[in-house]
């Protein structure tokens, strides 16, 4: 491969420099989450956990959600090759919380190292991985370059690129292709994604699966599950998911509808960062409802037809309970949340007119009857009483959702096997 641009070795000068400065407020906020002080040297590229021998695939994930989308694929890959191990990595303290517990036979997590060539460095003369997988978008320069630079095979999964990401690479073709062209192999998570690749000059970018519709059923709490629906058997119930600043609003607007027709109505609201909750308590006493908050150890009561599920990791809970959820990041210009996971949780999908970064999975939920688009509060209490009362509709979208699913888990094999022969994946132990 050619030298790199200006701009990408400007950026390796740069993150030399500014990457401890940056070390601090990582840690900080690593820590607040609670997070362990050991495991805050991972993110200097320092490992807590001793390598494993043999191959050792590295996956790279930003989040929950990728984290979660590729724990198929390493399972897939581990029943494959089994003198295989897996080190997947991620940037945030609850994408360690969530993953803990849930991690596939030989697989181990660590924080991913800040990305300055001093963090990266020691990150590979530890792990020294055999091969590697990025997921989605997580394209960190001195990650690829240094990984790819050590002879490491690289691979692009579930790729997803906005409209507006690809014509800010489009001014900076060179740098952009230069990058990408550390992947051997990349699988895009829907046609435009690939299109944008390949305008690139990236001819090896092709449309696969979604892996987010493979991912595994958030993990949910039994006991605690039963516990709720005793409790809230008579009561009918909707799950709005994953709000942001401006949505809020638009729930508790609707829920005041549904109430006036239901008056006993539930509204479970999850924010999709929980600090926000004192901002939602106000929303809701401005509207004269009272609300109980799921982080203070407070029940749903009878007198509150609204409650704050202001906790993390409990997504799931909440879409195994009710059979109604409208999912967020829809009504703003967030662009949309996963609808696999209310799928795979057995819900019914409701959501707004914003959902650029599934655009290709959510027209196929609305053109089969997997889910149900509205464009404001009325829509949406509309939508909420018909499903809270008509059982049959309510089947049917969750069975046509169920469809969208397996149509997706059928490219499983497919994405394994180019990994393998892109990465050059033996059974032999190394």
């Amino acid at each position: 491969m050619m030298s790199a641009p200006l701009p990408l070795r400007l950026y390796g000068a740069v993150s030399s420099v500014v990457g401890p400065l940056i070390y601090p407020r990582v840690a900080r906020k690593l820590r607040m989450l609670g997070t362990a002080s050991d495991r805050m040297e991972e993110r200097k590229g320092f490992a807590t956990l001793a390598r494993p021998k043999g191959q050792l695939l590295w996956c790279h994930a930003a989040s929950v959600g990728e984290s979660l989308s590729v724990l198929r694929l390493i399972s897939h890959l581990g029943e494959q090759f089994p003198d295989l191990s897996f080190l997947l990595t991620s940037g945030t303290a609850t994408s360690a919380q969530v993953l803990t517990g849930r991690l596939p036979p030989r697989t181990q997590h660590q924080f991913a190292p800040v990305d300055t060539p001093a963090a990266v460095d020691r990150f590979l003369a530890h792990w020294a991985p055999t091969a590697a997988v990025f997921v989605e978008s997580e394209l960190w320069p001195n990650m690829l370059g240094r990984s790819s630079a050590a002879g490491i095979p690289l691979a692009l999964v579930n790729a997803r690129i906005s409209d507006r990401s690809a014509r800010n690479w489009s001014r900076a073709r060179a740098t952009a292709r230069h990058l990408m062209e550390n992947f051997r192999v990349i699988h895009c998570q829907d046609k435009r994604t690939a299109e944008h690749l390949r305008s690139l000059g990236l001819d090896h970018a092709a449309q696969g699966p979604n892996l987010k519709a493979m991912s595994a059923p958030l993990p949910v709490d039994e006991g605690e599950l039963m516990r709720l629906k005793a409790m809230l058997q008579n009561r009918p119930l909707w799950v709005a998911s994953s709000t942001h600043p401006g949505e809020d609003d638009i729930m508790l607007d609707a829920h005041q509808r549904v109430l006036s027709q239901e008056p006993g109505a539930l509204l479970i609201l999850v924010p999709r960062h929980p600090e926000r909750a004192k901002a939602i308590l106000d929303h809701v006493a401005s509207r004269g409802l009272r609300a109980t908050q799921r982080s203070l150890g407070a029940d749903p009561s009878p007198e509150s037809p609204v409650y704050l599920a202001d906790t993390l990791g409990e997504t799931g809970l909440w879409y195994a309970l009710s059979k109604v959820t409208c999912l967020c990041g829809s009504f703003t210009h967030v662009g949309g949340h996963n609808p696999f996971e209310p799928a795979q949780g057995g819900s019914a999908i409701v959501h707004g007119p914003f959902y650029k970064n599934f655009a290709e999975v959510y027209a196929a939920f609305d053109a089969t009857g997997a889910a149900l688009e509205v464009n404001d509060h009325k829509g949406l209490a509309e939508a909420v009483l018909t499903l809270l009362a008509d059982r049959a509709a309510r089947d049917a979208m969750i069975a046509a959702a169920q469809a969208q699913l397996t149509r997706q888990m059928s490219g499983l094999e497919h994405v394994a096997r180019d990994l393998s022969k892109a990465l050059e994946l033996t059974q032999d132990v190394r």
